[in-house]
């Protein structure tokens, strides 16, 4: 599997960690070789399970922004000579830069062009991406290259052998726009087998409004916390905002500055990254869930961790996106992106009844599980050895 790894923080590495680790804790998998990302914090995570570790080869063989990221794991690839390859893939997984990131996303089609079995699992689609909101573009006509480049680099992937998506509209689209016929819809699958959780807020505590993400471009804070300040005037005085999670790649200091916008609030906690272990308490510990996004890129992973905990989310009403997490089964208390006082209004709707939340967060939960990653990883093998057999 290529894919971003903890405790490296590049994009989508949450996903990856769990897909391996499944992948290797199913029996009909002899050994895993993970082709990981290069990063400052160390080595690739070893799993938990010593047997699952076992079988789980890391080969460290490319890095965020490097330009000799199809070179490396073409070598690395061939050198391994694995039966398939699986890429957990979005479209800034190999770098934020237009060139690196676009020629790492060449890597698949070269593998399978190379005759290596390669299955890609696509988190986004560029069709769906407002690259100017989303930091990709700094102008409408950047944004329209980057849009044409895009569907280049769209039609590329659909040359590996097939292409999973999450998303049922997602599969639709390129059946119907690119005319793919190895696009197929397979579940994103739920990380862990989490015991049913406490529904609606903790019974103790403050009552904690959690944000968790990679922050700075469409996902951003600001208007989060000055929704923050008006619950906080309209006499919410028992809550606490908890804002978890790194600075997106592009861009670095965000949230450095909105610390120091925050330094007159005493009830404001900035939890930086957040490790594997940390996840279940962070979530549990939490009333209500905010995503206080401009644009999507697709679907949320963040929600998928939330409604695995039985949380219930406050959720920006773009129309993409609502459709994509209701055909998901998941639910959301909706405000108006960018909006402070309506966000306000929406974390006050939930705050302010608890059945309702819990409602919210048990429908939320049985969307987030329902599937199992395990099962997932069947569906995966099953496509794998058809290829072998073909």
């Amino acid at each position: 599997m290529i894919t971003a790894f903890p405790p490296g923080r590049n994009s989508l590495n949450e996903f990856g960690f769990h897909f391996v680790n499944h992948l290797a804790a199913n029996d009909e998998v002899d050994s895993v070789v993970l082709f990981a990302d290069e990063t400052d914090a160390g080595p690739p995570m070893t799993l938990a399970d010593p047997a699952s570790a076992a079988k789980v080869e890391p080969v460290v063989c490319w890095k965020f922004n490097a330009l000799s990221n199809p070179v490396r794991l073409i070598r690395a690839v061939r050198k391994a000579n694995v039966d398939a390859v699986i890429v957990n893939l979005q479209f800034a997984t190999f770098g934020d830069t237009k060139v690196a990131g676009g020629l790492g996303l060449l890597a698949p089609p070269l593998l399978k062009r190379f005759g290596v079995p390669t299955a890609v699992v696509l988190h986004n689609l560029v069709d769906n991406v407002d690259m100017e909101d989303a930091g990709f573009a700094d102008s409408k006509i950047m944004a329209t290259i980057m849009n044409a480049a895009g569907r280049f680099l769209t039609h590329a992937i659909l040359r590996t052998d097939y292409v999973a998506l999450t998303i049922p509209r997602y599969v639709e689209l390129l059946r119907d726009s690119y005319g793919a016929t190895n696009a197929l819809l397979a579940p994103h699958g739920s990380f862990e087998e989490i015991a049913e959780p406490h529904f609606g807020p903790p019974e103790e505590g403050p009552r904690k409004i959690l944000a968790f993400g990679k922050w700075g471009t469409y996902k951003t804070v600001d208007v989060l916390v000055e929704a923050f300040r008006q619950l906080i005037d309209r006499g919410y005085d028992d809550l606490e905002l908890v804002i978890a999670g790194t600075d997106s790649p592009n861009s670095k200091g965000y949230l450095a500055g909105v610390a120091a916008g925050c330094e007159d609030l005493d009830n404001v906690v900035f939890t930086g990254y957040v490790e594997e272990e940390d996840v279940p308490v962070l979530f549990g510990g939490s009333a209500v869930t905010a995503f206080p996004y401009t644009s999507t890129t697709g679907s949320s992973g963040v929600l998928h961790q939330a409604g695995s905990y039985g949380r219930s989310a406050v959720l920006p009403a773009i129309g993409d996106f609502v459709e994509v997490i209701e055909e998901e089964g998941f639910i959301g208390q909706y405000f108006e992106p960018g909006d402070a006082n309506s966000l306000a209004d929406a974390l006050a709707k939930l705050l302010d009844d608890p059945g309702l939340s819990a409602e919210h967060g048990e429908r939320n939960y049985l969307a987030a599980t329902g599937i199992p990653m395990a099962e997932v990883i069947d569906w995966h093998l099953m496509h794998i050895g058809r290829l072998g057999r073909a």
